[in-house]
């Protein structure tokens, strides 16, 4: 029962979990950012949104911890320690203070670290950089460190009604038996990432269809 469980898990499960909503198309085409982190892990999401990449991108570029937010689970966030944002959860408006943004800046994910721009194309791309050293006894004994190398990439496609907006992880785990980590954090992440897509997508058709849409 077990066996057929893990199987069931592994052959079905989990390949929908990392790339729902995402076409195979999408899930197999080339991300910006996909050359940072050559690793073989990676999860692709993606959501149809009734706006223009002009009207999402604003959300985008918010994003962050003491900026606009994530847009997912604000209480499991705080509870993380990642959930001190700009106007107390995340935003809900379009903040003017909050759109400048650039290569090399720093996206804070707490306040123990955060991720690095390194790509930016406005209206188009946004890519995300973080990668955590931890030395463990495991690495010690092989005298290296244990490393987590990844990048989050935020696309906009234009569409007929709108865009698709899709994300990406991409992920290089060191040593290899880091990967071990991933199928037991992949559905805290789907949850989380859905969350965050489904609110956009909310956020900015609501703008868009608002007065000033």
């Amino acid at each position: 029962m077990l066996v057929a469980a893990v199987v069931a898990y592994s052959g079905v499960v989990r390949p929908r979990l990392r790339t729902w909503g995402a076409s195979r198309d999408e899930v197999g085409g080339a991300f910006p950012g996909d050359d940072l982190v050559p690793g073989r892990y990676r999860t692709t999401h993606a959501v149809t949104i009734a706006s223009p990449p002009a009207d999402v991108w604003p959300w985008l570029v918010q994003m962050g911890y003491r900026r606009g937010g994530w847009y997912s689970y604000d209480r499991l966030e705080r509870a993380m320690g990642a959930g001190d944002f700009a106007e107390g959860g995340s935003a809900q408006r379009i903040v003017p203070e909050l759109q400048k943004l650039a290569v090399g800046d720093k996206v804070w994910l707490s306040e123990a670290g955060g991720l690095t721009v390194a790509g930016l194309e406005p209206s188009r791309s946004l890519v995300l950089h973080y990668r955590m050293d931890l030395i463990t006894a495991a690495a010690a004994t092989e005298g290296s460190r244990a490393v987590l190398d990844w990048t989050w990439a935020f696309v906009l496609e234009p569409t007929e009604i709108g865009c698709r907006l899709l994300v990406r992880v991409r992920a290089k785990p060191r040593p290899s038996w880091f990967d071990l980590l991933f199928p037991a954090l992949e559905p805290v992440h789907f949850l989380m990432e859905r969350k965050m897509l489904q609110t956009i997508k909310q956020r900015a058709e609501d703008e868009h269809s608002g007065p000033h849409g």
